[in-house]
């Protein structure tokens, strides 16, 4: 469940506020059993604990209620990841921290890595979340001279692939569930960026900022 936000606005907007946070939350929970097709609108109310016709004061359909709950975790990890960012001048090295500090970040909290893995392909191309930072900062590289690839659209898209399928195998393999699984999946999209082998082992050990919770 995400942390609690402050709360703005007259008695009737913090409750309107409360009631969308809490069909939110139950849409994640369903979101990560993979139970979403299944569930009704009643079981959605009935799990956020609110009634039935106030779904429909905050989301058209259960499709927009889901739509808008994965985009809420990729946004909560994106901004996670802001507020976790140094002031790194070196878009690779950017690139880096990024990338090691989002498995970290998913690894801790597994209802949102179990979104992420089921959901999070289809977000690619969305303007919240983890996609338009991870854009952002490979564009960065490639205008730097520091990544040697021609499209940053595709190279975000591989990046992604990669760390939901690193995430998947962190959620169902023992042997995967270790902070250092993402230090070498830093290392090995540096490496496929273009960064040499030694440079890039450098940077995806550095000292990461924290602490990571």
């Amino acid at each position: 469940m995400t942390p609690s936000r402050p709360e703005t606005g007259n008695r009737f907007d913090r409750r309107k506020a409360r009631t969308r946070r809490k069909l939110l939350d139950a849409a994640r929970v369903i979101l990560s059993a993979g139970t979403a097709h299944e569930s009704s609108i009643q079981d959605i109310t009935d799990a956020a604990d609110v009634g039935f016709g106030s779904f429909y004061n905050h989301f058209p359909t259960k499709a927009d209620l889901f739509t808008a709950a994965v985009e809420d975790v990729l946004e909560e990890m994106g901004a996670r990841l802001d507020e976790l960012s140094s002031t790194v001048q070196d878009p690779a090295a950017t690139f880096a921290q990024s990338v090691r500090l989002a498995g970290r970040l998913a690894r801790r909290q597994p209802q949102l890595a179990q979104v992420m893995v089921r959901h999070g392909i289809a977000y690619t191309d969305s303007d919240r979340g983890l996609a338009p930072r991870a854009l952002r900062d490979i564009a960065a590289g490639i205008d730097a001279d520091r990544f040697q690839v021609s499209s940053a659209r595709l190279a975000m898209s591989t990046v992604a692939g990669a760390l939901l399928a690193a995430l998947q195998l962190s959620l169902t393999d023992p042997a995967f569930d270790d902070d250092t699984v993402y230090d070498q999946l830093a290392e090995q999209l540096l490496r496929m960026l273009g960064i040499p082998a030694a440079e890039a082992r450098e940077l995806a050990t550095a000292p990461l900022p924290g602490p990571v919770n």
